[in-house]
């Protein structure tokens, strides 16, 4: 068995509201068409249960009235500088929305070079 070649990497989250768009497209699908096209390494997209941010109101799946906002996380990981590159890519999409950076290792495993799940 052979030992899995790791490097550093920075994985990227975005967390917004599932209605919030852009032009009358998601946020979470502007963000990931960006990424695509910024040539990154992956990108997915991970839809919550339950969830609040500023505005203190909890989103849950639970409530028919409360279910269209659901929160997203928007999650990217690449080389530091890959995603340090394409943060001014997304800057008008994510203002007021958390955004964070944190330091990963990415696992290379032979004959799936530059393919994310």
């Amino acid at each position: 068995m052979t030992t899995p070649v790791t490097e550093p990497g920075l994985r990227l989250t975005v967390l917004v509201g599932e209605s919030d768009s852009w032009h009358h497209r998601p946020v979470y699908t502007e963000i990931v068409h960006r990424a695509h096209a910024a040539g990154l390494s992956g990108a997915s997209v991970f839809r919550g249960i339950e969830g609040f941010g500023a505005s203190s109101m909890i989103h849950t799946q639970r409530l028919l009235s409360l279910s269209e906002d659901l929160p997203v996380a928007v999650v990217i990981v690449d080389t530091e500088e890959a995603v340090r590159a394409f943060l001014p890519e997304i800057a008008e999409l994510t203002d007021g929305c958390p955004v964070t950076l944190d330091a990963c290792e990415i696992v290379r495993s032979a004959g799936i070079e530059g393919e994310q799940g």
